[in-house]
C-alpha cells in the first residue's frame, strides 16, 4: 500500500510539473518572460531539470539581457545534458564573455569550434547547413550592397587596399614562369595595381597590372600592402627570401613570412627595398597595417609569449625611422586561434579577421575600439560581410561607406575573391498610443517592449502622459513585435514590418483590455473539456491574470461562479459545476493565493445558460462550450 501511495504521489508529481511547462511555453512563446520564469522554476523544484525546461530558463534571461542568470541555467544544462544543441553552447559562451569569465568561454569556444569542423551530429545538428547562428549576427542600421570586382580569377585574388586612385591586391594569377605553391597547386602571389574612379556613384576599374617596383614581386609569395599618408613608403609580406631570390628557410626546414617596406622613386615605382628590424628566421610576421597618425605599424606574427596560433601586434614607428620593440594588443583582442589581416580606418577603429571568436563559419571579420580605448569585446561584422566560409581582409572609407573583403565563398570565380560593398545608414522609428479597448482613454505609464524575431528584448520604454511611446532608430527591412503591459490590463501585441525607405515611420498603436470591470475581474472564458473538470493549459493561461489582479491588490477577495452546459441531467450538472469551481479555486490557491482570500467557490449548474442551448435544443460544441464559464466577482477590493 505504501508502495502503491508512493507511485501514486510521483505520477502526480511528473503531471503537475508536464502542465507546468506547458503553461510557461506558453508565457515563454507570448513573451511573458518573468512569468515564464516563474513557472519554468516551480518546474524544477517538482523535479524537472529536462534539457528543455533549463535553456528556456537560460532564454528567459538571455533574452531579458541578463547574462549572469542566463549564464547559471545553461551552465546546467550543457553539464546535466549532452544533447543540448550547439545553439545553447553558443549562447553560454556569450554570457561567459559578457560576465567576465572569459577562461571558461574559452573552454567552451574549443567545444563549440570541434563541433562546427567535425563530422559529430547533435540531435540533427549539420554544421553545414543549420544557420542558427546568423540569428545571433550583430544588427545593423546599414544597408549593404556587395558585388565580386570584375578582375578576380580562379585562383586567389585578396587583400585590396585603396591609395591616391589605387587598388593594390595580391593574386595568383599565373604568370610565364610556371612555378606553382604546393599547398594548393595555383601560381606564387604578387601584388597588383589597378586604377579606380567614380562615374555617377558607380565604381569603375582600370587593367590590372604588376606592382609598378623595382624587384618586389619574386618567384615567391608577395601580399598586403599599408602605406603611409604621404604616399612615400609602402608595407607589404612576402616569403623569406635569400638575396639571390631564393626561398630561406630555419633550421626547421621552414620559410616563414617578413615585412619589408619598399620606398617611392622618381620614377613613381616602388624600390630601395628593405627588410624590416624585428623579423626573424623562426618565426611568420606579416599583413602589415597602419593607424592614422602612421606613428604605429600592426602587424601578425605567431612569435612566442602569444595568445594563440598568430596574434596582432603593433611597434612603434620613431621619428628616426627605426622601430620600437614588438607589442601584443593583448586578450582583448588576440584568442587561441588565429588573429590575421588587421585593418584601421580613419576613426581609429581596428577590425581584423578571427576564428578564435564565436563566428559564422571559419575566419570572419571583426570591428574594435580598443585603439579608442574602449575596452570591450570584439563585434563580429554579421552578414553579408560574414558568411559561413573565410572572410578577411577588410577595408572601409569612412567618408564614402564603400569598401572592400575578401572570401572563398560560394558564388566567386574560384578560391579567394574580392568583393566591394557599399553600405548606408537605414534606419526608421516606431510610434504608437496606447489606449484602454473598452473606452478608448489614452493610458499613460504602460510599459512597451520592443522584441525581434529571436524574441530578445532590443528595448524597453514608458508612455508618456498622452499615451504614445516611440522607438527611435530601428533597424530597416526587419520584423519586430511591439508589445505593451500595465497593471490591471492584458498585454497586447503588434507586428511591425520596417521597409529600406530611411526615415519612415511606423504606427503601432496600442490596445489593452482592462482586467477588473465593475465588481468582476474579466478574463476570457475558462473553458472545460465536456464532462471534465480538469484545468486544461489554457485556462491556466487566463487564470494567471487573476493571480496577477490578486498579487497586485493583496486584500482583494473575490468568489468563484462555475457554470455547465445542458447536457446531463441538472443534478449532473450541478455537481459537475460545483467540482469546476473547486477546481478553479484550487488552481488559484496553488499559485499562492491564500484560502481566506476566495470566499466561495460555487457551482450553478444549467441554470444560467448564456445562449439557446437548454435541454433538446441541438446546438453545435462550440455553442455548448459557450456556457461552460467562470466568473470572478469583486468581494472586497
Amino acid at each position: 500500500m505504501k508502495l502503491k501511495l508512493i507511485t501514486i504521489c510521483f505520477a502526480l508529481s511528473v503531471a503537475s510539473s508536464f502542465a507546468q511547462k506547458k503553461l510557461a511555453d506558453k508565457f515563454f512563446d507570448n513573451y511573458g518572460y518573468i512569468k515564464a520564469t516563474e513557472l519554468y522554476k516551480e518546474a524544477v523544484k517538482k523535479g524537472d531539470s529536462s534539457a528543455h525546461v533549463l535553456t528556456r530558463l537560460g532564454d528567459c534571461y538571455y533574452n531579458n539581457s541578463d547574462s549572469e542568470n542566463a549564464a547559471i541555467w545553461y551552465g546546467a544544462a550543457l553539464k546535466q545534458h549532452k544533447d543540448v544543441h550547439p545553439e545553447y553552447i553558443f549562447k553560454y559562451i556569450q554570457t561567459l564573455r559578457s560576465t567576465g569569465n572569459i577562461e571558461e568561454a574559452d573552454v567552451w569556444t574549443k567545444k563549440f569550434q570541434s563541433i562546427q569542423t567535425s563530422d559529430s551530429r547533435i540531435k540533427g545538428y549539420n554544421p553545414d547547413e543549420d544557420d542558427f547562428l546568423k540569428k545571433f549576427a550583430p544588427r545593423t542600421d546599414k544597408v549593404v550592397n556587395i558585388e565580386g570586382v570584375p578582375f578576380n580569377t580562379p585562383n586567389s585574388d585578396f587583400g585590396s587596399y585603396i591609395h591616391n586612385g589605387k587598388m593594390y591586391f595580391a593574386s595568383a594569377k599565373p604568370d610565364n614562369n610556371g612555378k606553382v605553391y604546393n599547398w594548393n597547386k595555383e601560381p606564387f602571389l604578387d601584388i597588383f595595381e589597378v586604377s579606380v574612379t567614380e562615374d555617377n556613384g558607380k565604381t569603375k576599374f582600370g587593367t590590372p597590372n604588376f606592382l609598378n617596383a623595382q624587384k618586389i614581386n619574386t618567384d615567391y609569395h608577395e601580399a598586403i600592402v599599408a602605406i603611409t599618408n604621404d604616399g612615400k613608403t609602402l608595407y607589404f609580406t612576402r616569403d623569406n627570401v635569400t638575396k639571390r631570390n631564393k626561398l630561406d628557410y630555419n633550421k626547421k626546414g621552414t620559410s616563414n613570412l617578413k615585412i619589408y617596406k619598399a620606398t617611392l622613386q622618381e620614377d613613381g615605382s616602388w624600390g630601395d627595398i628593405k627588410e624590416l628590424p624585428f623579423n626573424d628566421t623562426n618565426t611568420s610576421n606579416g599583413h602589415p597595417a597602419l593607424n592614422p597618425e602612421n606613428d604605429k605599424l600592426y602587424f601578425v606574427s605567431d612569435r612566442e609569449g602569444g595568445y594563440g596560433q598568430t596574434d596582432i601586434y603593433y611597434v612603434d614607428i620613431l621619428e628616426d625611422g627605426k622601430y620600437g620593440e614588438p607589442q601584443n594588443l593583448g586578450p582583448l583582442v588576440n584568442t587561441q586561434g588565429r588573429e590575421m589581416f588587421p585593418f584601421i580606418d580613419k576613426e581609429n577603429t581596428l577590425y581584423f579577421s578571427s576564428d578564435g571568436f564565436l563566428n559564422l563559419g571559419l575566419l570572419d571579420i571583426f570591428k574594435s575600439d580598443i585603439l579608442k580605448g574602449i575596452e570591450s569585446d570584439p563585434k563580429n561584422l554579421g552578414e553579408p560581410y560574414n558568411s559561413g566560409y573565410d572572410d578577411f581582409a577588410y577595408f572601409i572609407d569612412n567618408e564614402t561607406q564603400k569598401g572592400y573583403f575578401s572570401s572563398n565563398r560560394l558564388g566567386g570565380q574560384g578560391g579567394d575573391d574580392i568583393y566591394q560593398f557599399n553600405s548606408y545608414t537605414c534606419s526608421q522609428s516606431i510610434t504608437g498610443i496606447a489606449r484602454d479597448s473598452k473606452t478608448n482613454t489614452v493610458l499613460p505609464g504602460v510599459t512597451v517592449r520592443l522584441i525581434d524575431t529571436n524574441g530578445i528584448v532590443l528595448s524597453q520604454t514608458e508612455t508618456n502622459a498622452d499615451g504614445t511611446y516611440e522607438f527611435k532608430d530601428v533597424d530597416c527591412n526587419q520584423t519586430y513585435n511591439v508589445v505593451g503591459s500595465l497593471d490591471d490590463y492584458k498585454e497586447d501585441k503588434t507586428v511591425v514590418n520596417t521597409d529600406d525607405e530611411n526615415g519612415s515611420k511606423n504606427e503601432a498603436n496600442l490596445y489593452l483590455t482592462p482586467l477588473i470591470i465593475d465588481n468582476q475581474i474579466v478574463i476570457n472564458p475558462i473553458f472545460f473539456d465536456f464532462d471534465k473538470w480538469n484545468i486544461r493549459t489554457d485556462a491556466e493561461y487566463e487564470l494567471e491574470n487573476i493571480v496577477d489582479v490578486m498579487r497586485k491588490h493583496p486584500t482583494m477577495v473575490i468568489k468563484i461562479e462555475s457554470h455547465t452546459d445542458s447536457r446531463g441531467s441538472n443534478n449532473y450538472n450541478m455537481k459537475l459545476s460545483d467540482r469546476r469551481a473547486k477546481s478553479t479555486q484550487d488552481y488559484l490557491l496553488s499559485r499562492g493565493i491564500t484560502p481566506e482570500r476566495i470566499e466561495s467557490a460555487i457551482g450553478y449548474g444549467e441554470t444560467q445558460l448564456l445562449n439557446k442551448c437548454s435541454d433538446g435544443v441541438k446546438c453545435t460544441p462550440e455553442e455548448h462550450q459557450l456556457n461552460r464559464r467562470s466568473y470572478f466577482y469583486i468581494i472586497k477590493e
